[in-house]
C-alpha cells in the first residue's frame, strides 16, 4: 500500500506519519518511511535547492516544478516502486498532490504542464492520501515555532490560502483517495481518524 500525507505548512504531517509508521511496525508490517522532495541522496540534494533561501537569483516557477519532478522521478525509481514491488507499505510525506496544490493552485502554473509530467513520470499514485487541513494562520504559527523558515514557508498567507484551496479541489474531485483530516484536533485524534479511513479502505 502506498500512502501519502499532504497539507500546508505546520499542519502535523510529520507527527501523523511517524505515528502511522510506529503503528505498522508494531503490527509486524514491513513499512518504508520517506518524503518529498527527497527520499534518496540525489533527490535530497534537489530538496536543498528547492528549500534554500540563499540563492543569488530568484527561482522561476517552471524551474521549481521541474526540480520537483526530477526529484520525484529519482525517488520513484530508487525507493517507492521497489518497495511496493517487494510488498512493503510506503508512507510518503508529500507526493504529486502537493505539486498540484503548490505549483498549480499556489503559483498559477498551467495544469497541462502538470498533467504532462504526471503522465510521463509518475507511474504510481498513492492508494490513499491524507490531507491534513487547518486554518493557514494556525499552521504558520506552528511552523514559526519550529525555527527558521525555508523558501516555501516564507511565502505570504495569500499564497497558502491558494494552496489550501488546491487541496480542497483534489478532495472534491477524488474523495475516495484524498481523505480530509481535521488537523485542528489533537495529534492523537487525527491519528485515530486516519486509522478509521484505512479500515474503511480495506
Amino acid at each position: 500500500m502506498f500512502i501519502s500525507f499532504e497539507g500546508t505548512e505546520g499542519v502535523g504531517k510529520t507527527t501523523l506519519i511517524h505515528k502511522m509508521f510506529d503503528h505498522f511496525q508494531t503490527n509486524g508490517r514491513d513499512v518504508v518511511l520517506t518524503r518529498e522532495p527527497g527520499g534518496t541522496p540525489m533527490a535530497e540534494q534537489i530538496r536543498s535547492l528547492l528549500l534554500s533561501v540563499n540563492h543569488e537569483e530568484s527561482m522561476s516557477h517552471d524551474t521549481e516544478l521541474l526540480l520537483m519532478y526530477a526529484a520525484r522521478a529519482q525517488h520513484l525509481k530508487q525507493v517507492i516502486l521497489p518497495a511496493l514491488a517487494a510488498g512493503k507499505i510506503v508512507l510518503c510525506d508529500r507526493f504529486s498532490d502537493s505539486s498540484f496544490a503548490y505549483q498549480c493552485a499556489g503559483r498559477g502554473l498551467s495544469r497541462d504542464k502538470l498533467k504532462l509530467l504526471n503522465d510521463n513520470f509518475v507511474e504510481k499514485m498513492p492508494d490513499i492520501s491524507f490531507w491534513l487541513d487547518a486554518p493557514i494562520e494556525l499552521g504558520m504559527t506552528r511552523a514559526r515555532e519550529r525555527g527558521a523558515l525555508d523558501r516555501f514557508e516564507q511565502e505570504k498567507v495569500s499564497f497558502f490560502e491558494k494552496v489550501r484551496s488546491g487541496f480542497a479541489e483534489l478532495h472534491r474531485n477524488e474523495p475516495n483517495r484524498m481523505k480530509r483530516l481535521d488537523a485542528t484536533q489533537s495529534p492523537e485524534q487525527v491519528f485515530v481518524d486516519a486509522l478509521t479511513e484505512l479500515k474503511d479502505l480495506s
